[in-house]
């Protein structure tokens, strides 16, 4: 038997990049996947949306594992979208056991030049879409005693950075939102935690906005320089990819997580080990 077999792993944002990866990782682990995603660029956003073919493809290698998938355009922001989609996931697969609340975005700006919808946009994505996925899940969790609910923060939920205010604010809120949630659910068989990558080599980073933000007045930048631009953590690495992570869900969605809860976990490559962010 694999750690997850017979369960059923509903992942945000799974049409590519840190999604796609939880996707297969968990279906070769024996889950069954749902997945949504939104298929459009947020407004605020420097970098293009995922289209139908990510979508697609992600599904394609999840079938690949010998596993189900049952997708669906979806934004986190739409309520009754998100709530009907686990209902129909529920009635396809016959159970939510999981939840990666994955979704969300990138956009820079200094705070005192940030317009309001640069950080309505954020928050409503970041933080309002996680708090809208734990609420579409939760009750199927509870009725059923069982849940393992993962969302995916980021080292800017554990200090600042600047130019990214508005992200910054979301991911430390994610992380307030989890433990909150973790408390509520400690006696019903489900636990809430919070991962905390340090850079992870997606298009979410891997475009010419955030790299301006690394290497401000530099023009068309050599990978070199881009690397070393990007490098902010005690191990030295410019990013981790995206398995690194999907490594990381699947230890706390397994058997052996048991009774771990409200916490947060890296990978950070040691930058909890300069400011006590554990």
């Amino acid at each position: 038997m694999k750690p997850l077999e017979g369960q059923v792993a509903l992942i945000t944002g799974g049409a590519r990049g840190q999604g796609r990866s939880h996707a297969v990782h968990l279906a070769s682990l024996g889950a069954d996947i749902a997945l949504v995603d939104s298929l459009k660029a947020p407004s605020t956003t420097a970098y293009a949306a995922p289209d139908r073919a990510d979508l697609e493809e992600t599904i394609r290698l999840v079938e690949k594992e010998g596993r189900r998938a049952f997708a669906r355009q979806v934004d986190v922001r739409d309520v009754p979208g998100l709530t009907g989609f686990v209902a129909d996931v529920v009635a396809e697969l016959g159970r939510v056991d999981i939840l990666i609340a994955n979704a969300g975005m990138l956009s820079t700006s200094e705070i005192s030049a940030m317009s309001p919808e640069v950080w309505a946009e954020m928050i409503d994505i970041n933080l309002t879409g996680v708090f809208n996925s734990f609420r579409a899940v939760l009750p199927h969790m509870i009725a059923s005693e069982y849940g393992r609910i993962v969302a995916i923060s980021s080292a800017a939920g554990h200090m600042g950075f600047a130019q990214l205010g508005h992200y910054t604010a979301a991911k430390w809120g994610v992380i307030g939102l989890a433990k909150a949630t973790a408390l509520e659910v400690a006696q019903k068989g489900i636990t809430v935690n919070v991962i905390t990558p340090t850079n992870v080599n997606t298009a979410m980073i891997r475009n010419p906005a955030v790299e301006e933000m690394f290497l401000p007045g530099v023009a068309n930048p050599t990978e070199e320089q881009v690397r070393e631009a990007f490098v902010h953590n005690p191990m030295g690495v410019p990013w981790v990819e995206s398995i690194d992570i999907s490594r990381a869900v699947a230890f706390l969605v397994s058997p052996d997580s048991k009774y771990i809860t409200g916490e947060t976990i890296g990978p950070l490559a040691g930058m909890a080990a300069t400011n006590g962010a554990a």
